[in-house]
């Protein structure tokens, strides 16, 4: 820290405790470990009882039995109601519509799950139409399927819940290419099917129970309160760290939201990791206070420090307050400039007090109430991004933005991963190849159902080779159980209407309860069901086991070749990934602020930003990065032994890069419709020292030791920007406010890498 590195002070007991346990915003000691950082899983036992443990894995916190009641009304209730109307087949349509539309339901906000429904019955719709019309012609039917195939594996780069659209929409071309139709029938099943799907989404929002998010809402809430509440102790009694149950608490409640890669999600850990900073900071500084009432208790740093921290607490309650109401905070640059007007005050003391240890205590004081203003600014930003007033404010901002730059767009995500280098093109690719062959094998033969086996390629196949292998093994198991039990049900139980649907309402449940926390249950239950609904038209169920039995087993070992031959190996691990985005920012930020900084007419007035072909391919470059750490690291959460702990860390980095990207996007996209402004001597620091950031940062990552004194003091060169601004202008503002952004983002991100890289090797 500056107190006990600069000016030659002496060291003190209370100032060695204070450089070792309380890191701030502006002051972190940094260390890297020896040897290069992986993710590190606790000791396996051996790869066959580690491959043993990923398949008898068993995620109860994905058991949702209300979630699965619905869904199973679902499929049966078109059933019961083709059978009672005499349309047994177009009842059947429907139950396979809402069978697949289901697997999209889930327990978040109702808005995001009724798109994603919605969607879901489209694509599926339009799957089918297009599957029953391509089927007339083997070529065509292989093309379409292969081609549906490459878009269903690329979209995983945008998100698994588009992966997952993608491999039912699949799904459903290959059941119905298998049974060409004519442009009506096939137009007819289309609107069945989305009949079936939109009943699913029906029941969906009709039966949303709760509010989403709402117990980590309150958790957060209560955290900042208990924050709030710090702020009247007194001084003398605040110089230890308490032990918090709201931080606790706070903490159990968001870790369910460990994989969740929503906004939403990473809004409420942004919010978890800024409150667990600020209860640092709010630390260090009730002992600075400590330290000036001692050194003199009539200097008025001390009046000033306690005025600070009657702000603060108000600050927080304001949060607090917001993320209980769910209503954004009306008045919030008011009391955040109150805090700005008093950091000011502290450094005029402070400069008055000469060269003295006061002088120096005032210092660190100041560093910390700077670091505290940028903590807070984030704080109550995000908080008024998660209320539903923010959130569509947001949303409507981000379609404002050109396509390109908007943070989660769909196009300029798959945009950027048509590129070998992205694991989702060759995801895409091994996919598509492996079920036109598939296609064409289970054409060329005469086996019963033959469109099983690509089915089976395209649900086992995924990107990394733990999941495709586990999901191989189980669902060729699985399915022999499966249709062992169905045999035996149908063996002995009578083969009437009533006991069928009772029989697929059963199958059904259990897979959608049961089915999500463990794939050979999953792959069991299906089974069951697939069995059931064919059964249910008069087909003998003996010759169904037999053809899904062969098909499937067939559609397993063809993508576990597959992936054989062509493997995606996660060789560099999760830290070398993260420095990868860090590098691929650094280069997107440098080529912004060069043309930014060049963009100057013969005449020195600086012009607005234009197009460049070398930015739009950084801009690329970083979105291809992401996606790939956003894939790797979902990857990683589902490997056996990754302790909860590792997850959060990982998130929490995720979510500060996030913070930090959307800061420069907002930057270009400003740039390039305001007015031209000269830049600022003060700015090229700052941007020379974000990019110094971004560099050690990844240095670290990488294994290589980085010193303290490395890194540039970003919240003072951020300060200096905001101060040196004489005649501020629209895009100065715009400057000073994404400044202190990506000094909050990138701060925060070093403490976070600090963290990590100490856990790497033990502490």
């Amino acid at each position: 820290m500056r107190l006990v590195s600069g000016g030659g002070y002496p060291l003190t007991r209370e100032s060695i405790i204070l450089e070792r346990i309380v890191p701030s915003e502006t002051n972190t000691v940094v260390q890297a470990p020896r040897a290069s950082a992986s993710v590190q899983i606790p000791a396996h036992e051996g790869a066959a009882k580690n491959f043993w443990r990923i398949l008898t894995r068993f995620d109860s916190s994905k058991l949702q039995p209300y979630l699965a009641l619905r869904n199973t009304a679902g499929v049966v209730l078109p059933l019961i109601v083709g059978y009672a109307l005499g349309e047994p087949r177009g009842g059947l349509s429907v139950a396979i519509g809402a069978l697949n539309v289901s697997y999209s339901d889930g327990s978040d906000r109702y808005a995001a799950r009724a798109r994603r429904m919605l969607l879901s019955s489209v694509l599926c719709a339009v799957a089918v139409f297009v599957g029953a019309i391509s089927g007339r012609s083997h070529l065509m039917a292989a093309a379409s399927a292969s081609g549906w195939a490459f878009v269903a594996g690329l979209v995983i780069s945008i998100s698994t819940t588009a992966g997952d659209l993608g491999v039912i929409s699949t799904v459903s071309l290959l059941v119905y290419a298998a049974q060409p139709l004519t442009p009506p029938q096939a137009a007819l099943s289309g609107l069945l099917a989305l009949g079936g799907g939109l009943f699913q989404t029906g029941l969906s929002i009709a039966m949303w129970p709760v509010r989403r998010y709402e117990p980590e809402r309150r958790a957060l809430a209560s955290f900042y309160q208990e924050l709030a509440q710090s702020t009247e102790v007194p001084a003398e009694t605040a110089t230890a760290l308490p032990a918090s149950l709201r931080s606790t608490q706070a903490e159990a409640a968001l870790s369910g939201l460990a994989r969740d890669a929503t906004l939403e999600g990473v809004r409420y850990r942004a919010l978890l990791s800024q409150a667990e900073r600020m209860q640092l900071g709010l630390l260090t500084l009730s002992r600075l206070r400590v330290r000036v009432e001692r050194e003199n208790p009539s200097h008025p740093g001390a009046a000033i420090l306690t005025r600070y921290f009657q702000a603060t607490g108000g600050v927080l309650r304001l949060i607090s307050h917001s993320l209980v109401s769910g209503k954004p905070v009306e008045t919030a640059e008011a009391p955040l400039a109150a805090l700005e007007a008093i950091t000011k005050e502290l450094r005029e003391a402070g400069a008055s007090a000469g060269a003295s240890f006061l002088s120096a205590v005032l210092r660190e004081a100041r560093h910390q109430l700077a670091a505290l203003n940028g903590q807070l600014r984030a704080a109550m930003e995000l908080a008024n991004r998660a209320t539903p007033v923010g959130e569509a404010a947001f949303r409507k901002q981000e379609a404002e933005q050109p396509w390109w730059l908007r943070f989660r767009g769909s196009l300029a995500t798959l945009r950027a991963n048509l590129n070998l280098q992205s694991s989702a093109c060759r995801h895409a690719i091994r996919l598509a190849i492996c079920v036109a062959v598939g296609d064409f094998v289970g054409r060329s033969s005469d086996w019963h159902r033959s469109y099983w086996l690509p089915m089976t390629v395209v649900i086992v196949l995924k990107p990394d080779f733990t999941s495709t292998f586990s999901r191989g093994v189980l669902r060729i198991a699985g399915t022999i159980v499966g249709l062992f039990l169905a045999t035996a049900l149908f063996y002995f139980l009578p083969h009437t209407t009533s006991i069928l649907i009772v029989q697929i309402l059963v199958f059904t449940f259990l897979l959608r309860w049961v089915g999500p926390a463990n794939y050979g249950i999953f792959a069991i239950a299906v089974s069951g069901v697939i069995v059931g609904l064919i059964t249910i038209l008069g087909v003998d169920p003996s010759d169904v086991i037999w053809a899904r039995g062969v098909n499937t087993a067939a559609g397993g070992c063809l993508a576990l070749l597959a992936y054989w031959i062509w493997p995606t190996w996660e060789r560099t691990g999760v830290p070398e990934q993260i420095a990868q985005l860090f590098d691929a920012y650094r280069e997107y930020f440098h080529a912004l602020t060069q043309d930014y900084v060049n963009s100057a007419s013969t005449a020195g007035v600086p012009a607005r930003l234009q197009e460049s072909p070398e930015l739009d391919q950084k801009r690329l470059a970083t979105r291809r990065a992401r996606s790939n750490l956003e894939a790797s690291i979902d990857r990683v959460s589902a490997e056996p032994g990754t302790a909860a702990e590792q997850m959060n860390q990982l998130n929490a980095m995720l979510a500060s890069s996030h913070r930090f990207v959307n800061a420069v996007m907002a930057l270009e996209a400003g740039w390039r419709h305001m007015p031209p402004s000269r830049s600022r001597a003060e700015f090229g620091v700052f941007a020379e020292d974000v990019e110094k950031t971004l560099f050690f940062l990844a240095k670290m990552l990488r294994g290589t030791r980085v010193r303290t004194k490395d890194f540039p003091d970003l919240r003072e060169d951020q300060q200096r920007l905001v101060q040196s601004a004489v005649a501020p202008t629209q895009q100065y503002a715009l400057v000073d406010v994404e400044a202190d952004r990506i000094t909050n983002s990138l701060n925060t991100l070093r403490e976070q890498v600090t963290e990590w890289v100490r856990a790497e090797r033990g502490g």
